[in-house]
C-alpha cells in the first residue's frame, strides 16, 4: 500500500519535535508504533519520515511485539544521590596536593613515592578526613586531566648555541662525500648484553603456557661475559657491519671494528675511494675529546692511505646518529623475547636482521682484549698529522696519512725536513702568514694586549702571538706548545685563552692549514725528544 505524501508530512513534523525529548529506545519504540498503525509500507514510511534505517523502525516493531516490561521512570536532571564532590568541596583540593608535584610538601615524604594508586591516594584522603572511594579518586583525576603516563625521553639537557649548525655542516659533508662517491659511514656501540639464560625484553610467538625459561638474577655468567657490539653503518651502501667484542668498549677496539668494516666490506664497495667520512656521536669510545680515539685512526689513515674525516654529532644528540634508527633498532627488534645463550646466536641475529627497504648485515666475533686506561702522551698528540676545521675545530677534523720511513722518498718527494730551531717556529708554511704579516699581525695586537699586569709573562707578547697562531694554524696544543717556547703547560693556557680573545675582539681569523705542513716534523721530533729525555730523567 501506497503512504500518501500529506501522512508522511505529518509523521515528520511529529517526529521532529517529539525527538529531542525522548532517548533512543523511546525513539525507537515510537517509530515502531507508528509503523504498525500505517500497516503494510508502514516500516518504509516511517524510516523516510525520520530519516533513520528500516532496520531500526524493524527493530522498534520487534521491541513492541515482544511484550518486554516497561524500563520504569527516567531519572530527573539532579535527582539521585549526590556526588562526594559535590557534598564535600574540599575533597579536589586535597586530591590535588597530593597529586601535584610543586604541591607535596617535604620531598623526602614517603608519600612522595607511594601515592600512585587511586586506592593509596583514597587511604591518604580518608587520613585527612575526606571519605572517598578508589574508584571516584580514579574519576576526579579524569576530570582535572590526569591520565596514566610513562616516562617520555625528550629532554636533552642544555643545547650548544651551534647545534643546528653542525648538523648544516655534517649533512652538507656527507652529501658531498656520497655525491663523489666517497664512502660515509655513520658509527657507535650498540648497548652492551648479557651472554646467557637472561631474559630479553619484547615477546615471540610460541606455545601457549610454555615461555622460555630463564635466569631469575641478572648477574654476568664468569665463563660467558657480556657481548660488545660496535656497528658500522654504510650511508649509501644501506648495509650493516658489526663486531661482537667480549673485552671493553674502548677506542682501540672502536677503530679495530672501523678497519674491520674496511677490509670485510668497505675496501670492496669503495675501490676508487680515497677519503672516508665517519660521523660518530660527541662521547664515549669514539668521543671528540678521546686522545687515543684519534692516534688509532691516524694510524688505521697511514695504513689504508685513506683520508679519514671525522665529524662529530653536537652533545647531547646521540639518538638522532644514523645508526641509531636504521641499524641498533632492527637488531633489537629481530633478537627480542629471545634469550642470548651464546656469542653464536648473538651474532647470527644480527646477521638475519633485514629490512623491506633492503638493509643487509654482517657480523663477526672480536675475542682481543682492549685494555683500558691506556693513555697518550703529549708527543704522540703533536705528531699527529691532524688538521681541525676552521667551523668548530674540536669537532670537525681530518687526519691524513703518513708515509712509512723505511718507504724510499720518490722522485717527485717534498723537500727534506728542515732541521730544529727556534727561528723555524715563523716559517710561514707553519704560521700560513708572510714574515709581515705576522709583523702587523703583533703591531695590531699589541695595544689590547701588550700591557703588563702582575708578575711579567715568561714569554714576550710577540712569541704569545706566535704560539697562538701556530695553536690556530697547525692544531698544536697547549702541552707541545710549552715545550717548544720553554714555557709551563699552565702559563701556555692562560697565553692561548688571553690571545684568542684579541684574535676575536679584533676580528681576525687564523685559517687552518689544509694539510699537515712538511716543516711540522721538526716540531713534532722536538717535543718526542723532550719527552723521552724526561722519561729518561725521571
Amino acid at each position: 500500500m501506497r503512504i500518501p505524501d500529506e501522512t508522511r508530512n505529518q509523521l515528520s513534523a511529529r517526529f521532529a519535535v517529539l525527538f529531542p525529548h525522548l532517548d533512543e529506545r523511546q525513539r525507537r519504540l515510537l517509530m515502531g508504533t507508528e509503523a504498525r498503525l500505517l500497516g503494510h509500507g508502514g516500516i518504509r514510511a516511517v524510516a523516510r519520515a525520520a530519516q533513520v534505517s528500516e532496520t531500526t523502525v524493524r527493530n522498534g516493531v520487534f521491541e513492541l511485539e515482544s511484550g518486554e516490561e516497561p524500563l520504569g521512570r527516567v531519572r530527573r536532571p539532579g535527582g539521585g544521590r549526590k556526588r562526594v564532590a559535590d557534598l564535600n568541596p574540599g575533597v579536589r583540593p586535597a586530591l590535588l596536593a597530593l597529586v601535584e608535584p610543586e604541591e607535596r610538601g617535604d620531598p623526602m615524604s614517603p608519600l612522595r613515592w607511594t601515592v600512585k594508586s587511586t586506592r593509596a591516594l583514597a587511604a591518604e584522603l580518608a587520613r585527612a578526613g575526606h571519605r572517598i572511594s578508589a574508584d571516584t579518586v580514579g574519576d576526579l583525576l579524569r576530570e582535572e586531566g590526569f591520565s596514566l603516563q610513562a616516562n617520555a625521553k625528550t629532554l636533552e639537557g642544555s643545547q650548544h648555541p651551534d647545534r643546528d649548525a653542525q648538523f648544516r655542516y655534517l649533512n652538507e659533508q656527507a652529501r658531498n662525500y656520497r655525491d663523489a662517491g666517497q664512502p660515509v659511514i655513520s658509527v657507535d656501540t650498540k648497548k652492551k648484553e648479557l651472554v646467557g639464560d637472561f631474559r630479553n625484553s619484547g615477546r615471540q610467538w610460541r606455545p601457549a603456557g610454555e615461555p622460555v625459561p630463564v635466569s631469575v638474577h641478572d648477574f654476568a655468567d664468569p665463563q660467558l661475559g657480556k657481548a660488545v657490539p660496535y656497528g658500522i653503518y654504510d650511508l649509501t651502501a644501506n648495509t650493516g657491519w658489526v663486531n661482537v667484542g667480549t673485552d671493553h668498549d674502548t677506542a682501540a677496539f672502536a677503530v679495530e671494528s672501523i678497519r674491520g668494516w674496511w677490509h670485510s666490506q668497505g675496501r670492496a664497495a669503495y675501490p676508487q675511494a680515497s677519503r672516508l667520512l665517519i660521523t660518530a656521536d660527541a662521547g664515549g669510545s669514539n668521543g671528540y675529546r678521546t686522545r687515543a680515539w684519534k692516534l688509532r685512526l691516524a694510524r688505521l689513515a697511514a695504513e689504508s692511505g685513506l683520508v679519514i674525516t671525522v665529524c662529530h654529532l653536537p652533545p647531547g644528540t646521540s639518538k638522532w646518529n644514523k645508526i641509531e634508527h636504521r641499524l641498533f633498532s632492527h637488531i633489537t627488534m629481530n633478537w627480542r623475547g629471545r634469550p642470548l645463550t651464546s656469542h653464536e646466536v648473538i651474532l647470527e641475529s644480527i646477521a638475519a636482521t633485514t629490512t623491506r627497504t633492503g638493509l643487509r648485515m654482517k657480523a663477526e666475533l672480536d675475542t682481543n682484549t682492549y685494555p683500558i686506561g691506556v693513555g697518550v702522551g703529549d708527543a704522540e698528540m703533536a705528531a699527529l698529522p691532524l688538521t681541525r676545521h676552521t667551523f668548530h675545530g674540536e669537532w670537525n677534523y681530518t687526519l691524513h696519512p703518513q708515509p712509512s720511513p723505511a718507504v724510499p722518498a720518490a722522485r717527485n718527494s717534498p723537500p727534506p725536513t728542515p732541521p730544529w730551531g727556534p727561528a723555524l717556529l715563523s716559517d710561514p708554511e707553519l704560521t700560513g702568514l708572510a714574515p709581515h704579516q705576522l709583523q702587523h699581525l703583533i703591531h695590531t695586537l699589541a695595544p689590547a694586549g701588550g700591557t703588563r699586569r702582575g708578575r711579567p709573562p715568561r714569554l714576550t707578547f710577540a712569541d704569545q702571538v706566535l704560539a697562538t697562531v701556530l695553536h690556530l694554524c697547525v692544531n698544536l696544543a697547549a702541552e707541545p706548545l710549552a715545550v717548544l717556547f720553554n714555557s709551563s703547560r699552565t702559563a701556555m693556557h692562560r697565553t692561548l685563552l688571553k690571545t684568542r680573545k684579541l684574535l676575536e675582539a679584533q676580528g681576525t681569523t687564523i685559517a687552518p692549514a689544509t694539510t699537515p705542513p712538511t716543516a711540522l716534523t721538526a716540531l713534532q721530533a722536538r717535543v718526542a725528544a723532550h719527552s723521552s729525555k724526561i722519561k729518561a730523567t725521571g
